[in-house]
């Protein structure tokens, strides 16, 4: 099973990156080249434990849906998102925040299977896994901008 283990830096407190990370909005605006869109679930605001999102979105040439549901979270540490509905045969998004000294530190964990077995397999090895990795660095270049400048208040404060 494909891994992407991806850290980034933000200069800002945890729980302002806790929270962007987690808002529909502000996810929607970050996959904005892909078209995505909450049709279904949490469609506005923070999505929080035991809640679903369902997307669509334009990947690979083809309109996609993909369900998730919050199935754990440990404010302002951590949270993980599961598919429920969706392509992969399975994926599992851990997220993690570590405050430090000037800023915070994002881990995440991407773990996920392609069906169509050996097929699968290779086409995560010639593809997919590298596509995901610049999918993963677009949305945390975006919420890092969001982070450390005034714009995080357009989500955050109502």
């Amino acid at each position: 099973m494909p891994t992407i283990h991806l850290t980034t830096f933000i200069e800002a407190p945890a729980e302002r990156v806790f929270d962007l990370s987690r808002h529909i909005g502000l996810h929607k605006e970050s996959m904005a080249p892909f078209r995505e869109e909450a049709v279904a679930g949490t469609r506005f605001g923070l999505i929080e434990k035991d809640e679903t999102v369902t997307w669509k979105s334009k990947h690979l040439f083809k309109e996609r849906m993909l369900r998730v549901k919050v199935t754990e979270m440990s404010k302002p540490n951590m949270f993980v998102q599961e598919q429920a509905e969706g392509n992969f045969r399975m994926m599992k998004h851990e997220h993690y925040f570590k405050p430090c000294d000037n800023g915070t530190i994002v881990i995440d964990l991407f773990h996920f299977e392609s069906p169509y077995g050996v097929l699968g397999r290779w086409f995560n090895e010639l593809w997919l896994t590298r596509y995901l990795r610049k999918i993963i660095e677009l949305r945390n270049n975006v919420i890092k901008q969001y982070a450390e400048t005034g714009k995080w208040k357009k989500f955050l404060e109502s």
